[in-house]
Protein backbone atom coordinates (compact mmCIF):
# COMPACT_ATOMS: atom_id res chain seq x y z
CA UNK A 1 0.00 0.00 0.00
CA UNK A 2 1.33 3.33 -0.65
CA UNK A 3 1.87 6.12 1.94
CA UNK A 4 -1.04 8.39 -0.71
CA UNK A 5 -3.40 5.55 -0.72
CA UNK A 6 -3.54 5.34 3.49
CA UNK A 7 -5.03 9.12 3.54
CA UNK A 8 -8.16 6.88 1.75
CA UNK A 9 -8.24 3.97 4.33
CA UNK A 10 -7.30 5.94 7.99
CA UNK A 11 -8.34 3.87 10.70
CA UNK A 12 -11.57 3.51 12.13
CA UNK A 13 -12.89 6.04 14.68
CA UNK A 14 -12.35 5.36 18.44
CA UNK A 15 -16.00 5.30 20.45
CA UNK A 16 -15.34 8.13 23.02
CA UNK A 17 -18.32 6.92 25.17
CA UNK A 18 -16.69 2.97 24.99
CA UNK A 19 -14.23 3.66 28.14
CA UNK A 20 -12.92 -0.44 27.40
CA UNK A 21 -11.88 0.26 23.87
CA UNK A 22 -10.48 3.68 24.62
CA UNK A 23 -8.38 1.92 27.02
CA UNK A 24 -6.85 -0.33 25.14
CA UNK A 25 -6.63 2.04 21.68
CA UNK A 26 -4.65 3.96 24.39
CA UNK A 27 -2.47 1.05 25.11
CA UNK A 28 -1.67 -0.41 21.94
CA UNK A 29 -1.20 3.61 20.65
CA UNK A 30 1.34 3.80 23.35
CA UNK A 31 3.08 0.61 23.13
CA UNK A 32 4.22 1.57 19.19
CA UNK A 33 4.91 4.73 20.05
CA UNK A 34 7.41 3.48 22.72
CA UNK A 35 8.71 1.09 20.17
CA UNK A 36 9.30 2.89 17.63
CA UNK A 37 11.37 5.61 19.65
CA UNK A 38 13.22 2.87 20.85
CA UNK A 39 14.79 1.91 17.57
CA UNK A 40 15.43 5.77 16.83
CA UNK A 41 12.90 5.85 13.81
CA UNK A 42 10.62 8.82 13.62
CA UNK A 43 6.66 9.12 12.99
CA UNK A 44 7.08 10.14 9.11
CA UNK A 45 10.30 7.50 8.64
CA UNK A 46 7.82 4.89 10.25
CA UNK A 47 4.82 5.79 8.24
CA UNK A 48 6.70 5.34 4.89
CA UNK A 49 7.87 2.29 6.07
CA UNK A 50 4.98 0.51 6.76
CA UNK A 51 3.01 2.98 4.12
CA UNK A 52 0.45 4.72 5.89
CA UNK A 53 0.82 8.84 6.35
CA UNK A 54 2.81 10.51 9.23
CA UNK A 55 -0.58 11.72 10.36
CA UNK A 56 -2.39 8.08 11.21
CA UNK A 57 0.91 7.74 12.62
CA UNK A 58 0.19 10.06 15.14
CA UNK A 59 -3.10 9.30 15.67
CA UNK A 60 -2.83 5.60 16.14
CA UNK A 61 -0.12 6.15 18.39
CA UNK A 62 -2.40 9.03 20.21
CA UNK A 63 -5.10 6.60 20.62
CA UNK A 64 -7.68 8.66 18.86
CA UNK A 65 -7.60 5.72 15.30
CA UNK A 66 -8.12 1.99 15.59
CA UNK A 67 -5.37 0.21 13.53
CA UNK A 68 -6.20 -2.01 10.96
CA UNK A 69 -4.68 -5.57 11.18
CA UNK A 70 -2.36 -4.48 8.52
CA UNK A 71 -1.26 -1.55 10.16
CA UNK A 72 -0.19 -4.12 13.10
CA UNK A 73 1.12 -6.73 10.85
CA UNK A 74 3.84 -4.32 9.02
CA UNK A 75 4.31 -2.49 12.14
CA UNK A 76 5.41 -5.71 13.78
CA UNK A 77 7.81 -6.46 11.00
CA UNK A 78 9.46 -2.84 10.86
CA UNK A 79 10.01 -2.51 14.27
CA UNK A 80 11.13 -6.55 14.88
CA UNK A 81 8.61 -7.16 17.58
CA UNK A 82 7.98 -10.91 16.65
CA UNK A 83 4.53 -10.93 16.51
CA UNK A 84 4.22 -8.92 19.90
CA UNK A 85 2.37 -5.97 17.95
CA UNK A 86 0.92 -8.22 15.87
CA UNK A 87 -0.90 -10.38 18.92
CA UNK A 88 -2.87 -6.91 19.93
CA UNK A 89 -5.23 -7.38 17.02
CA UNK A 90 -6.79 -9.95 19.65
CA UNK A 91 -8.29 -6.94 21.28
CA UNK A 92 -8.34 -4.73 18.91
CA UNK A 93 -10.73 -6.51 16.20
CA UNK A 94 -13.59 -6.34 19.51
CA UNK A 95 -12.43 -2.67 19.76
CA UNK A 96 -14.02 -2.10 15.91
CA UNK A 97 -17.98 -3.20 16.71
CA UNK A 98 -20.08 -1.24 18.56
CA UNK A 99 -20.34 -1.18 22.42
CA UNK A 100 -23.90 -2.52 22.29
CA UNK A 101 -22.46 -4.88 19.73
CA UNK A 102 -20.24 -6.68 22.06
CA UNK A 103 -22.92 -6.84 25.16
CA UNK A 104 -24.82 -8.27 22.42
CA UNK A 105 -22.53 -11.23 21.62
CA UNK A 106 -21.26 -11.29 25.20
CA UNK A 107 -24.90 -12.16 26.33
CA UNK A 108 -25.63 -14.72 23.53
CA UNK A 109 -22.25 -16.52 24.76
CA UNK A 110 -23.59 -17.18 28.31
CA UNK A 111 -27.35 -18.16 27.02
CA UNK A 112 -28.62 -21.85 26.91
CA UNK A 113 -31.79 -20.50 25.55
CA UNK A 114 -32.66 -18.48 22.47
CA UNK A 115 -36.16 -17.47 21.34
CA UNK A 116 -36.50 -15.19 18.33
CA UNK A 117 -39.58 -13.66 16.40
CA UNK A 118 -38.32 -11.50 13.36
CA UNK A 119 -40.95 -9.82 10.57
CA UNK A 120 -38.36 -7.39 9.16
CA UNK A 121 -35.44 -9.15 8.26
CA UNK A 122 -33.84 -12.37 9.22
CA UNK A 123 -31.68 -12.68 12.33
CA UNK A 124 -28.70 -11.59 12.44
CA UNK A 125 -27.01 -15.46 13.60
CA UNK A 126 -29.20 -17.07 10.35
CA UNK A 127 -27.75 -14.47 8.30
CA UNK A 128 -24.92 -15.12 5.10
CA UNK A 129 -21.85 -12.97 4.69
CA UNK A 130 -23.60 -11.69 1.63
CA UNK A 131 -26.80 -11.54 2.56
CA UNK A 132 -25.51 -9.64 5.93
CA UNK A 133 -23.46 -7.47 3.66
CA UNK A 134 -26.15 -6.13 1.38
CA UNK A 135 -28.43 -5.52 4.09
CA UNK A 136 -26.49 -3.76 5.67
CA UNK A 137 -25.53 -1.26 2.72
CA UNK A 138 -29.11 -0.74 2.79
CA UNK A 139 -28.95 1.64 5.59
CA UNK A 140 -29.81 4.95 5.80
CA UNK A 141 -27.52 7.55 6.37
CA UNK A 142 -25.46 5.51 4.36
CA UNK A 143 -22.52 3.37 6.46
CA UNK A 144 -19.09 3.89 4.69
CA UNK A 145 -18.07 1.19 3.51
CA UNK A 146 -15.51 0.35 7.01
CA UNK A 147 -18.12 0.87 9.24
CA UNK A 148 -20.22 -2.08 6.47
CA UNK A 149 -17.21 -4.10 7.04
CA UNK A 150 -16.83 -3.21 11.09
CA UNK A 151 -20.32 -4.40 11.38
CA UNK A 152 -20.14 -7.35 9.10
CA UNK A 153 -17.24 -8.85 10.87
CA UNK A 154 -18.92 -8.27 14.19
CA UNK A 155 -21.91 -10.50 13.32
CA UNK A 156 -20.56 -12.95 11.91
CA UNK A 157 -18.51 -13.33 14.90
CA UNK A 158 -21.31 -14.02 16.65
CA UNK A 159 -22.22 -17.37 14.95
CA UNK A 160 -19.81 -19.16 17.27
CA UNK A 161 -22.75 -19.31 19.15
CA UNK A 162 -23.98 -22.29 17.48
CA UNK A 163 -20.98 -24.29 17.68
CA UNK A 164 -20.76 -23.70 21.61
CA UNK A 165 -20.50 -27.22 23.87
CA UNK A 166 -22.54 -28.02 25.20
CA UNK A 167 -24.92 -26.14 22.46
CA UNK A 168 -27.62 -23.63 23.85
CA UNK A 169 -31.24 -24.17 22.20
CA UNK A 170 -32.38 -22.21 19.36
CA UNK A 171 -35.71 -20.98 18.54
CA UNK A 172 -36.23 -18.92 15.13
CA UNK A 173 -39.75 -18.07 13.91
CA UNK A 174 -39.39 -15.88 10.75
CA UNK A 175 -42.13 -14.25 9.10
CA UNK A 176 -42.42 -15.66 5.12
CA UNK A 177 -41.59 -12.26 4.09
CA UNK A 178 -38.30 -12.05 5.55
CA UNK A 179 -37.88 -15.35 2.77
CA UNK A 180 -38.80 -13.95 0.22
CA UNK A 181 -37.15 -10.23 0.29
CA UNK A 182 -34.27 -10.64 -2.50
CA UNK A 183 -31.34 -8.86 -0.57
CA UNK A 184 -28.57 -8.57 -2.46
CA UNK A 185 -30.02 -10.21 -5.67
CA UNK A 186 -32.05 -13.36 -6.63
CA UNK A 187 -28.12 -15.54 -5.99
CA UNK A 188 -27.50 -13.90 -2.43
CA UNK A 189 -31.02 -14.91 -2.03
CA UNK A 190 -30.51 -18.50 -2.82
CA UNK A 191 -27.20 -19.14 -1.15
CA UNK A 192 -29.64 -17.58 2.02
CA UNK A 193 -32.25 -20.28 1.39
CA UNK A 194 -29.64 -22.71 1.23
CA UNK A 195 -27.98 -21.76 4.45
CA UNK A 196 -31.35 -21.42 6.24
CA UNK A 197 -31.89 -25.35 5.36
CA UNK A 198 -28.43 -26.22 6.44
CA UNK A 199 -29.07 -24.74 10.04
CA UNK A 200 -32.45 -26.58 10.47
CA UNK A 201 -30.63 -29.47 10.12
CA UNK A 202 -28.82 -28.64 13.49
CA UNK A 203 -30.37 -30.66 16.19
CA UNK A 204 -30.52 -27.68 18.63
CA UNK A 205 -32.00 -25.25 16.18
CA UNK A 206 -35.76 -24.83 15.40
CA UNK A 207 -36.53 -22.43 12.41
CA UNK A 208 -40.31 -21.93 12.29
CA UNK A 209 -41.78 -19.96 8.75
CA UNK A 210 -44.69 -17.69 9.67
CA UNK A 211 -47.10 -17.28 6.59
CA UNK A 212 -48.08 -14.44 5.00
CA UNK A 213 -51.84 -15.75 5.51
CA UNK A 214 -51.62 -16.30 9.30
CA UNK A 215 -52.47 -12.20 9.98
CA UNK A 216 -53.99 -13.35 13.50
CA UNK A 217 -51.17 -13.16 15.83
CA UNK A 218 -49.30 -10.97 18.33
CA UNK A 219 -46.16 -10.29 16.11
CA UNK A 220 -44.98 -7.08 15.11
CA UNK A 221 -41.40 -6.36 14.78
CA UNK A 222 -38.73 -7.60 16.59
CA UNK A 223 -39.28 -10.12 19.79
CA UNK A 224 -35.89 -12.01 21.57
CA UNK A 225 -35.79 -13.72 24.86
CA UNK A 226 -32.12 -15.11 25.91
CA UNK A 227 -31.86 -16.95 28.86
CA UNK A 228 -29.27 -17.99 31.09
CA UNK A 229 -28.00 -21.38 33.28
CA UNK A 230 -28.60 -19.40 36.42
CA UNK A 231 -32.74 -18.69 35.76
CA UNK A 232 -32.11 -15.06 34.68
CA UNK A 233 -33.20 -14.18 31.51
CA UNK A 234 -33.01 -10.53 29.34
CA UNK A 235 -35.61 -10.04 26.25
CA UNK A 236 -36.76 -6.91 24.40
CA UNK A 237 -39.57 -6.05 21.40
CA UNK A 238 -39.76 -3.48 19.14
CA UNK A 239 -43.03 -2.52 20.36
CA UNK A 240 -42.51 -3.28 24.32
CA UNK A 241 -40.98 -0.95 27.06
CA UNK A 242 -39.81 1.35 24.82
CA UNK A 243 -37.64 -1.31 22.63
CA UNK A 244 -35.46 -1.06 25.62
CA UNK A 245 -33.82 -4.50 26.92
CA UNK A 246 -35.99 -6.18 30.20
CA UNK A 247 -34.88 -8.31 33.05
CA UNK A 248 -38.08 -8.09 35.11
CA UNK A 249 -39.92 -11.65 34.83
CA UNK A 250 -42.93 -9.47 34.80
CA UNK A 251 -41.98 -7.83 31.34
CA UNK A 252 -40.37 -11.45 30.28
CA UNK A 253 -43.70 -13.08 31.30
CA UNK A 254 -45.13 -10.89 28.61
CA UNK A 255 -42.49 -11.86 25.94
CA UNK A 256 -42.44 -15.57 26.54
CA UNK A 257 -46.06 -15.04 26.31
CA UNK A 258 -46.56 -13.41 23.26
CA UNK A 259 -43.32 -15.74 21.32
CA UNK A 260 -45.61 -18.83 22.89
CA UNK A 261 -48.85 -17.60 20.46
CA UNK A 262 -46.08 -16.51 17.44
CA UNK A 263 -44.65 -20.48 17.92
CA UNK A 264 -48.01 -22.09 17.94
CA UNK A 265 -49.25 -20.22 15.23
CA UNK A 266 -46.45 -20.83 12.73
CA UNK A 267 -45.78 -23.43 11.30
CA UNK A 268 -43.67 -26.68 12.63
CA UNK A 269 -40.13 -27.10 11.78
CA UNK A 270 -40.87 -29.97 9.33
CA UNK A 271 -43.39 -27.76 7.47
CA UNK A 272 -41.16 -24.72 7.69
CA UNK A 273 -38.05 -26.92 6.01
CA UNK A 274 -40.44 -27.55 3.12
CA UNK A 275 -41.79 -24.32 2.86
CA UNK A 276 -38.37 -22.97 2.48
CA UNK A 277 -37.60 -25.93 -0.12
CA UNK A 278 -40.11 -24.85 -2.04
CA UNK A 279 -39.22 -21.17 -2.27
CA UNK A 280 -35.46 -22.40 -2.76
CA UNK A 281 -37.15 -24.00 -5.88
CA UNK A 282 -39.06 -20.89 -6.87
CA UNK A 283 -36.06 -18.49 -6.43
Amino acid sequence: MSVGGAADEPGWEVDPDDEWGVAVIATVGRQLKLRREAVGMRAGDFGAAVGYGEDLVYKIEGGKRIPRREYLEKADQVLGADGLITAAWEDVKRVRYPKQVRDLAMLESRAVELLSYGSYSLHGLLQTEEYARALLRTRRPALSEDEVESALAARMGRKGMFDRVPAPELSFVQEEATLRRPVGGRMVLREQLEHLLEVARMRHVEIQVMPTSRGDHPGAGRIQVLKFDDGTAVGRADDEFGSRPVSEPRHLRILELRYGIIRAEALGARESVAFIEQLLGET
